[in-house]
């Protein structure tokens, strides 16, 4: 789906995330009759130690409530990045959100890499870091 439209669907219904404008491509989920429910945004790491060619990383989900919506972009995505070569998708959530969208969709929370920090961020809040980690093979 267009870039731009996603971008449009995350401020009308998450006004709190802005998504860069580095995104890669975007996926979009739609209901039964054509409205879109959900889009996620894809982008190379914004974090240096995760730029590693191997690495994808979602910039920004979100859906209109939809049951499972969320859970089919994130497994839609991993897909598509695997099939671009890549070996690993990470997400991050805020440290209140629960993540049951990625966990249903195949990742897991890993530890912070050593030199990873959230300093200098515009908003920086708590954060968990999750990836879902393809094995073997690679670019």
């Amino acid at each position: 789906m267009p870039i731009q439209t996603a971008r449009a669907f995350v401020a009308w219904t998450q006004p709190r995330l802005a998504p860069s404008a580095g995104s890669a491509f975007a996926l979009g989920a739609q209901a039964g009759d054509g409205t879109l429910v959900g889009v996620v945004l894809i982008s190379w790491p914004t974090a240096e130690v995760f730029d590693d060619g191997d690495t994808a990383e979602v910039l920004a989900l979100a859906t209109d409530g939809t049951p499972d919506a969320g859970r089919t972009l994130l497994s839609a995505a991993w897909t598509a990045v695997r099939e671009m070569g890549y070996r690993r998708l990470i997400a991050y959530t805020r440290i209140e959100e629960s993540g049951t969208d990625l966990w249903d969709a195949g990742f897991r929370v890993v530890p912070r890499p050593l030199g990873w920090h959230t300093a200098g961020r515009a908003e920086d809040v708590a954060r968990v870091l999750w990836a879902a980690r393809a094995f073997g093979g690679g670019r």
